[in-house]
């Protein structure tokens, strides 16, 4: 373990977080609200704690690949924790507990909320709650390689550490330049949705929360309605398109604009992502027309919403679903766990893993018929080597670990099993609301300090799929070794 360059990685971090909490600032004066002095300390404390870290001199300059493990673990600890002082100085979340649950909610593109009276609070911190999905839906630590990618070498361990899906990689050769084209892409969509929304008639402070929610694929809204309480079709149309547009993998994009845009659309887990998502729009329509909406094209608008916003586990809402049949429910219970595709700012397990999953099991179950033949599992026309197929294998495994370890604490408050099952869910998939009490027209606020506690880091370990935060538990990972 190189300490020294993991302490200046997490210093330029720190610095990074307090750039881009700037821009809030700037709106609390804007409004001049009372969350101005609460984001001029948090800026300061960023700054100096960030600088001292930076000072470090490391004699290795080199980055390890678990020296970009601890910077991605500790790193988003460090701005979830960071990043709810804002919320606690101004006295809008007194509780640090319950500001670090809101934080890593809005970091990790969760969602999911312990407060009650969503438009109550200064636009100050409704600007810093939604810019913290935006920030986090590519990463922070890519971010932090797209405004810093000369400080030293190694980026590419930050980058696969924090990188969703089984083969995160470089599209260029540099790094750095890898992550300006990703937030370029990013920056332009969220460009496009912002304009419009406001052609929709959606004010502008709107517009551009609830497109940083929706490109980050988050789900914080400045409504306690959500994107319900504006009861605005074309509105919630765009947000839809952009929400399945943004469960996308990124590098797509980037092959597109390169003119390979029969590749794209070849692309195997595309095709899956794409055909989960029509089958579960149809059955969920089917079964809530004429049950819970009248109208077909009622059942249409809010299942085609409801099903884009859990599948890419942004978590906005039209209707109460909560509401719905147990069928539709099942359904979106499944999606939570299925998520958006690998390389995109969804959550949840993602689609190429299933799709590799049932391909091996499609292997074992030929190797069972004719035991001597030679089997291989592939991906776009390419073999998947053994050792990926193990890695997911291996994430699946802790992944449903992980989940029944969570549901276990969590149901020592004795709450009814779809709630506890739901929270843990959309927790660690990064979904945002859940069903029962936590459901769309609910929060997280009933639970007590240690459950929230628990569901924060599900939200964390969620966003960067497992390894990072289960590595710092390991004592050996924690030696100085520099392998």
């Amino acid at each position: 373990m190189n300490f020294g360059m993991v302490l200046k990685y997490l210093g330029i971090l720190l610095i990074s977080e307090a750039i881009i909490m700037t821009p809030s600032l700037f709106v609390s004066i804007l409004y001049k609200g009372y969350d101005i002095n609460a984001f001029v300390s948090t800026i300061a404390i960023l700054f100096t704690v960030g600088f001292l870290a930076f000072a470090v001199k490391p004699k290795n300059k080199n980055i390890y690949a678990r020296d970009g493990f601890a910077i991605a673990a500790l790193g988003w600890i460090l701005i979830s924790f960071f990043g709810a002082l804002p919320f606690v100085f101004s006295g809008a979340i007194p509780s640090i507990i319950d500001a670090f649950f809101e934080a890593s909610s809005g970091f990790t593109t969760t969602g999911a909320s312990i407060l009650t009276e969503v438009e109550g609070l200064p636009y100050g911190l409704l600007f810093w709650r939604s810019f913290t999905h935006w920030a986090g839906g590519m990463g922070v630590l890519v971010l932090t390689l797209a405004l810093l990618p000369t400080i030293g070498g190694g980026s590419v361990q930050i980058m696969k550490a924090e990188s969703p899906g089984p083969t995160p990689g470089k599209i260029v050769p540099k790094v750095g330049h890898t992550a300006k084209i990703l937030y370029m892409i990013y920056f332009s969509i969220t460009i496009v949705q912002i304009i419009l929304l406001m052609l929709t008639g959606m004010p502008l402070f709107d517009s551009l929360v609830n497109t940083f929610g929706t490109v980050g694929t988050g789900g914080f809204s400045v409504k306690n309605l959500s994107i319900g309480a504006y009861n605005n079709v074309h509105a919630e149309v765009i947000t839809t398109i952009f929400m399945l547009a943004c469960g996308v993998n990124f590098t797509l994009y980037y092959q597109m604009i390169k003119g390979n845009i029969k590749e794209a659309f070849k692309d195997e887990e595309f095709k899956l992502y794409i055909g989960v998502v029509l089958t579960s729009i149809i059955l969920i329509t089917i079964n809530i027309y004429g049950n819970i909406f009248s109208s077909l094209g009622q059942a249409l608008r809010h299942s085609s919403f409801q099903v884009a916003s859990v599948i890419t586990t942004t978590g906005y809402a039209t209707t109460d679903f909560n509401q719905w049949p147990g069928f539709s429910k099942i359904i979106l219970i499944l999606l939570m766990f299925i998520g958006a595709s690998a390389g995109s700012t969804g959550g949840g397990i993602k689609n190429i893993r299933i799709l590799l999953l049932f391909k091996s099991m499609k292997r074992e179950l030929f190797k069972i018929i004719h035991p001597r033949a030679v089997y291989t599992v592939k991906f776009g026309g390419k073999v998947i080597e053994e050792e990926t197929l193990t890695e997911i294998l291996a994430f699946f495994f802790m992944y449903i670990f992980i989940f029944i370890i969570a549901l276990l604490i969590i149901s020592l408050e004795g709450r009814d099993l779809l709630t506890t099952f739901t929270a843990v869910a959309a927790t660690l998939g990064n979904i945002g609301p859940g069903l029962g009490t936590v459901g769309p027209m609910g929060n997280f606020s009933q639970f007590t300090d240690l459950s929230k506690i628990v569901l924060s880091l599900c939200m964390i370990i969620g966003r960067l799929e497992i390894y990072p935060i289960l590595l710092l538990l390991l004592p050996s990972f924690w030696r100085k070794v520099n392998v």
